[in-house]
């Protein structure tokens, strides 16, 4: 974006603040559901700041125009940032470095916040809530002021929403409202309200195109003893979906009705998740209602993947590895010919490929593809103002990922262009080093995820290096890349709903960033599977199965580094590889395979 524009919007929305007496005014980047990808119409904050990165924090005042982020996006930002009238803070693990605890140092007594409260989470709000008690602000929550300077402002998607096919999923929507009445008895609690799209997908095994990258729709769900309530705009249901709802005996409404329903329920104990449920969407329950705050149950099921569910999300890995040979014996051949390629064409020719596997929906996100510099930005993504050639020496990072409608895919491969240096090779054997290191791990069942964080990274850490992004991240089942609870970092806490449990399917992606050189990322998704052992005194344990099949580049692994144990699990898996895929392949790309998938 022309940081003059960025300019002018922030000059418009200070007029504004003007306006309506506004001391401060706070952009979250979220929507009514707390995604992570959102509608056009929720991108406020890429709107005034042209930030592109997923996540990011804004606050305004007369004098003062911030954006939050973590070490992921500082370069990206102080990029992009530039002569905008914005400026970057850098956020870390420290207290004192979030838009919190600056609101609570630069705002004057009694000072008056604007945020829209459709985009505050529960969680957000009592956390700004409990700065503004000690320093008398006043927190304004009900209008959205920017749609006073967004005059063009896109109108909110009406994708339709299918039902996934017979077969796909292991338990009927009535089957998986059963269990979730259940558990409401655990909780004490008579009803549940649910905003985030993925569980509702999840719960009703539908699926959507409302959200870019991420296969949901726009719904809110309501669920008691007695009737199940789907709040979204009719005009995404065909009438056989909306004849098969009713029959389950699900209600639908208005999406735009949920807050008046919501006013209008009596003497219920209603179960929400804090960090999923707007905070007006909450006040509109307390009217007449008791809150019990806990994580959605549904997010606890939808992470642990039925046998069946995991044997459909290793035919849509089949299909992805088909899909990326085809892909990299095309971008080896284009090297060799010295045929002009840039990153967008890395984009292009990888979604090209994997469009024509069967099931393809669409990308599971952005494709990152790096090359040199570009690659040491972990969010990094080329656009047509903005991108490289692929020419001379150096290491291209590509990340990337697809929607089939029998799985969700994410992979990282790094590829040497011409000669890589003695240094290079050495960090991308590190990092190699460090995915091996969990791949292999075995570990309690329930032990806490963030807890593993510390057997990937310490490769690293023995030469004094680290990465700023997490290891590992959970990944639904024809659903958000990005799913919780699971997580390894050793930055997130270890929360109960944290530990690890069989069925699980968590990325495996330690990395290594050297700003303004190149970075490194070698990812897999694994899933959590049962490890044997005929001694069960001291409990059970898991293990990682590799689901992801493509060949990690050999051509940079300094061999010295490894070790014989390290050196078999590389060779195993590629052999994993080749079987799995080498009937699905032909000619050139068949012997492409095999070569790349030789034992060292």
């Amino acid at each position: 974006m022309n940081p003059m524009i960025a300019q002018q919007r922030l000059n418009d929305l200070r007029t504004q603040m003007q306006q309506h007496d506004l001391d401060a005014f706070i952009a979250m980047s979220a929507d009514p559901h707390m995604s992570e990808y959102l509608p056009e119409y929720w991108q406020v904050r890429l709107w005034l700041t042209g930030f592109t990165g997923s996540v990011g924090i804004v606050v305004v005042t007369q004098d003062f125009a911030g954006l939050w982020v973590d070490g992921r996006y500082w370069v990206q930002a102080e990029q992009q940032l530039e002569n905008t009238g914005f400026v970057l803070q850098k956020q870390t693990t420290e207290p004192a470095s979030t838009h919190l605890a600056w609101l609570a140092q630069n705002l004057p007594l009694h000072a008056t916040i604007s945020v829209n409260g459709q985009t505050l989470s529960v969680q957000q709000f009592e956390a700004l809530n409990q700065i503004a008690q000690q320093h008398q602000f006043t927190i304004q929550t009900p209008f959205d002021i920017i749609n006073e300077i967004w005059t063009d402002r896109p109108a909110l998607p009406q994708e339709v929403v299918w039902q996934m096919a017979n077969g796909l999923n292991a338990q009927t929507r009535l089957e998986k409202l059963s269990l979730i009445r259940s558990t409401l008895n655990t909780k004490n609690a008579s009803a549940h309200f649910i905003s985030a799209l993925d569980d509702i997908a999840w719960i009703l095994n539908c699926r959507g195109q409302d959200v870019e990258y991420n296969p949901v729709f726009l719904a809110h769900l309501f669920i008691d003893t007695s009737r199940t309530v789907l709040f979204i705009d009719d005009i995404k249901l065909s009438k056989e979906l909306h004849q098969l709802l009713t029959q389950d005996q699900i209600t639908v409404l208005p999406y735009t009705q949920t807050e008046f329903f919501l006013s209008q329920l009596s003497q219920q104990h209603v179960l929400i998740d804090p960090a999923k449920v707007s905070i007006l969407h909450t006040q509109s329950i307390q009217k007449n209602n008791q809150l019990v705050q806990d994580i959605n149950p549904s997010t606890l099921f939808k992470s642990r993947k039925h046998a069946t569910e995991i044997t459909h999300i290793r035919n849509a890995m089949t299909k992805d590895g088909v899909a990326l040979s085809h892909f990299f014996y095309w971008l080896e051949t284009a090297l060799t010919q010295n045929h002009p390629i840039n990153e967008l064409t890395i984009d292009e020719k990888i979604t090209a490929f994997r469009a024509e596997q069967v099931g393809f929906i669409g990308l599971s996100f952005s494709t990152i593809a790096g090359f040199n510099a570009n690659g040491a930005l972990p969010h990094y993504r080329a656009t047509k103002d903005s991108y490289s050639q692929i020419q001379g020496d150096g290491l291209l990072l590509i990340d990337s990922g697809a929607q089939y409608h029998d799985g969700t895919t994410d992979i990282t491969r790094v590829i040497p262009i011409g000669t890589p240096s003695t240094e290079q090779k050495r960090d991308y054997t590190l990092v190699l080093k460090c995915h091996i290191a969990l791949a292999q791990t075995v570990f309690p069942e329930g032990i806490a995820s963030p807890l593993l964080d510390a057997i990937t990274r310490q490769t690293l850490w023995k030469y004094g290096l680290d990465y700023r992004h997490g290891t590992g991240h959970g990944v639904g089942f024809a659903l958000n890349v990005h799913e919780g609870p699971q997580v390894i970092s050793y930055y997130a806490p270890t929360l109960p709903q944290t530990k690890m449990r069989e069925g699980m399917i968590t990325s495996n992606e330690p990395g290594l960033y050297h700003e303004g050189k190149y970075g490194i990322r070698i990812e897999n998704l694994v899933v959590n599977q049962a490890k044997k052992f005929t001694n069960s005194t001291y409990g059970e344990f898991l293990e990682f199965e590799t689901l992801t099949l493509c060949p990690i580049n050999q051509s940079c692994i300094a061999l010295e580094l490894m070790t014989e144990s390290e050196i078999t699990w590389l060779n195993e898996y590629h052999q994993t590889v080749r079987e799995r895929l080498a009937p699905h392949l032909q000619g050139k790309v068949l012997n492409w395979l095999i070569e790349n998938t030789q034992a060292i």
